[in-house]
This record gives C-alpha cells, sequence and structure tokens, in this order.
C-alpha cells in the first residue's frame, strides 16, 4: 500500500481470496479469521487482548499492511485491529503496530511469488517461526494449555472450554486428529482480503457541487421566508453526515479509508475527538490519523446472523507520527470510535 501524507485517501474493498493469499508470507491487508502475525516475537498477550470493559477476549477484526517505503525499520508494517464481540459490551477495540526491516528472522529478503506454493489448503497454523504456540480458537497468543494432552494451546480459560465443547474432549488423545483439525468455533468472524484503490482526487468535488446545483435549482421557486425557516433548522449534525455521504457516493461499498496524516470523515458531528483526546505516543510524539473503518464493513461480518450485536458510525485509527520501533514486538495505538446515535 503507498503511503499518503497529503492528498487522496486510499480506499479499501472486500474480495474473496484463497487461503495461501491472507497467509504471513503474502504480507495481506484482510478481514477476519485468524491474524496473519507479522512479527513472529513479542506478539501482545491475552491481557493486551481483552475487552477493556467485559474482559473477555477480543476478537481479530482486521489487519492493514502499511509499510513506509522511506523508512528501513519499516519496510514491512502492519496494523492490526481488535474487537470485543460480546453483547451487551461490543465495545472493546484495540489496535497494534508491528513493523519490520527487510532483513528480519522470519521472511525472505524477496518478495513473495504470487503464484500459488504447492500446498494450498486451508491447513491452521499455529505455531510461529519463533517457536510461539497460538490459541486454536482466536489464532492469538496462546500460553495455556489443555492439562490432559499438553498439546492444544490457548488464550484463556473461555476458549479452552469452547474448544473442548466443540470436539477437543473427543480428540484430546488422538494427536494426528488434534493436527489436522480445527473445528469451526463460530467466534471468528468471516475471512476476505482487503484490496486497495485509490479515491479519484476531483470527482467528489465536482458531485458535491452538481448536487448543490440541483438544490439551488429546486429551491428556485421557494419564498424567502420559508428558507430563512429551513436554513435555521439545518444542523452542523446535518452538514456533517450529508458531507459523509457525498464523500462515499461513488464508492459505495469502501469498507476502509487510509491516509497516513490526513484528515478522518466524521459520520456524526458528536463525539469528534479533539486533539487533547487523542493521547501521545509513550515514545513522546504525536499521534496522528492513520485509517478508518467504515460502516459498510458490518455488511460482510454477519454478526446478526450470528447473534452479536457489533456496531460502529466511524472506527478511526491513530498512529505515532514517528512510527517509533519500541522493541521488536507489537505496540499498541490509539482508536476512537463514533457511533452513528452518539448523543451530547
Amino acid at each position: 500500500m503507498a503511503v499518503a501524507s497529503v492528498g487522496p485517501a486510499e480506499l479499501g474493498f472486500v474480495e474473496a481470496a484463497p487461503a495461501w493469499r491472507l497467509r504471513s508470507e503474502q504480507f495481506p491487508s484482510k478481514v477476519g479469521g485468524r491474524p496473519a502475525w507479522l512479527g513472529a516475537a513479542g506478539l501482545p498477550g491475552p491481557e493486551e487482548l481483552a475487552c477493556a470493559l467485559c474482559g473477555r477476549p477480543l476478537a481479530f477484526l482486521l489487519q492493514l499492511y502499511a509499510p513506509l517505503p522511506d523508512r528501513a525499520d519499516a519496510f514491512h508494517r502492519c496494523l492490526f485491529l481488535f474487537c470485543c464481540r460480546v453483547p451487551p459490551c461490543c465495545a472493546g477495540l484495540r489496535v497494534f503496530r508491528n513493523q519490520l526491516p527487510r532483513k528480519n528472522d522470519f521472511y525472505s529478503y524477496e518478495p513473495p511469488s504470487e503464484n500459488p506454493p504447492p500446498e494450498t489448503g486451508e491447513s491452521v497454523c499455529l505455531q510461529l517461526k519463533s517457536g510461539a504456540h497460538l490459541c486454536r480458537v482466536c489464532g492469538c497468543l496462546g500460553p495455556k494449555t489443555c492439562s490432559r494432552c499438553h498439546k492444544a494451546h490457548y488464550c484463556s480459560k473461555e476458549h479452552q472450554t469452547l474448544d473442548w465443547r466443540l470436539g477437543h474432549k473427543q480428540a484430546c488423545t488422538q494427536s494426528e486428529y488434534l493436527d489436522r483439525t480445527i473445528p469451526d468455533h463460530n467466534f471468528l468472524f468471516p475471512e476476505f482480503e482487503i484490496v486497495i484503490e485509490t479515491e479519484d482526487e476531483i470527482t467528489p468535488e465536482v458531485v458535491e457541487k452538481e448536487n448543490e446545483s440541483e438544490i439551488i435549482g429546486s429551491m428556485g421557486e421557494v419564498p424567502e421566508e420559508e428558507l430563512d425557516s429551513m436554513a435555521k433548522h439545518e444542523s452542523r449534525e446535518d452538514k456533517i453526515f450529508q458531507k459523509f455521504k457525498t464523500k462515499i457516493a461513488l464508492e459505495p461499498e469502501q469498507v476502509l479509508r487510509y491516509g497516513r496524516g490526513i484528515a478522518p470523515i466524521w459520520i456524526s458531528g458528536e463525539n469528534i475527538p479533539q486533539e487533547k483526546d487523542i493521547p501521545d505516543c509513550p515514545c513522546g510524539a504525536k499521534r496522528i490519523f492513520e485509517f478508518q473503518v467504515m460502516p459498510q464493513l458490518l455488511n460482510y461480518l454477519k454478526a446478526d446472523t450470528l447473534g452479536r450485536s457489533v456496531d460502529w458510525g466511524v472506527v478511526a485509527v491513530f498512529t505515532c507520527a514517528e512510527s517509533c520501533r519500541l522493541g521488536i514486538g507489537y505496540t499498541e495505538e490509539f482508536v476512537w470510535k463514533q457511533d452513528i446515535t452518539d448523543t451530547p
């Protein structure tokens, strides 16, 4: 993904993709499934991936591959977003950044092949090159093990219980069956690739002007007193929402907008963060806007089908302006959630 400090945003759209394209070695941007971790060391642990409100494990929502071409230490760079999907909470959001130089311990110096590997099955990798074991349910760091077989790893007692109920009880002593069978735990979001296109710089402005002309033209016969009354009732909220609709009208299927350092587009006039609301990075640098998740993504998550009530208007992610390198692990960044129905 190209990086734009100013100018047009880059838009993300979801597409179905074969499993091999969504593995770590392909450096994917994707929605759902298990995380395709970038760095195999220093993963966020269960405490970091627990909802701050209800304490339950967060579900992986999406990851965005966003390298910085002018930074040797961020030749590979990825952002990982997690959310709570347990009603009535469904509010916890956390995001983590990881970056690597081109020469690193986990990946080839050369770009990945565009051709599928000889083995393109649906196998799930539950151990990283660093030796770290991953939870069978969510694919996050799994420091806990089954006390009977000592082969199944979990991030939490909750996920161990879920896996036990859905088949591990029967498979526990059958090591071959255990290695090749991962049940559908109904915890993960549906998996898609995120493909990126650059937003047209000119057309949205033209559309806005055309709409304005149509409105003015249609109001030519309206009495002046009525126009004054209508103007008084047009709130800031209405203007912001109309701007949001106009901005996405040309590409209504966009699920993500990326632009490091540009301004986000808000869906509501309420709960817009001020500079004081966005904490500085622990390194001391300011955080800047990097990308936002659009409400259109909800259409692909099948949240209603699963009886979950995940919801948002806009999810905006702010990251360290210096993209600092605090060790080899994953650095937590800042997320701001704006709901459609926010009220003062």
